[in-house]
């Protein structure tokens, strides 16, 4: 029942910045993992960090030192801030919510990193 919506995706010139939200509805987020995932053309899904009930946050190598995954709890949210962005950054972007053993997924939200 519970839903993803993502928003904040856009074109951007290398070294800017874009924040991506995932809001849920339906229920409450704020006791389980949240992942976003990237998939770039001809390549397959990439997860790129993670962030626990608790706060705990894990990165992908490729995006360690630049890219910020955070929660609102209050506002149902989780947000990822992207910063330095490079054109290999370049992808689809989705959220992922796993309860039990049901997944969620956002629709994605597209991230062009281009000058």
């Amino acid at each position: 029942q519970v839903q993803l919506v993502e928003s904040g995706g856009g074109l951007v010139q290398p070294g800017g910045s874009l924040r991506l939200s995932c809001t849920a509805s339906g229920r409450a987020i704020s006791s389980y993992t949240v992942g976003w995932y990237r998939q770039a053309p001809g390549k397959g899904r990439e997860l790129v960090a993670t962030v626990t009930g608790g706060g705990t946050t894990n990165y992908a190598d490729s995006v360690k030192g630049r890219f910020t995954i955070s929660r609102d709890n209050a506002k149902n949210t989780v947000y990822l801030q992207m910063n330095s962005l490079k054109p290999e950054d370049t992808a689809v972007y989705y959220c992922h919510l796993r309860i039990a053993t049901i997944d969620r997924w956002g629709q994605g939200t597209q991230v062009t990193v281009s000058s």
